[in-house]
């Protein structure tokens, strides 16, 4: 199991960003997911 450091939010938040920005596949179908749910809301 990794040991975990502390680290802040945004860090964590950009630790993710980047490794969304590498999946493709991944953000394609988060911004689909996203795109619905602004719709159903407008």
């Amino acid at each position: 199991m990794r040991k975990f450091r502390k680290i802040s939010f945004k860090d964590l938040v950009n630790e993710n960003k980047r490794q969304l920005l590498s999946d493709h596949e991944e953000m394609e179908r988060i911004e689909k997911k996203l795109e619905d749910k602004h719709s159903k809301n407008a």
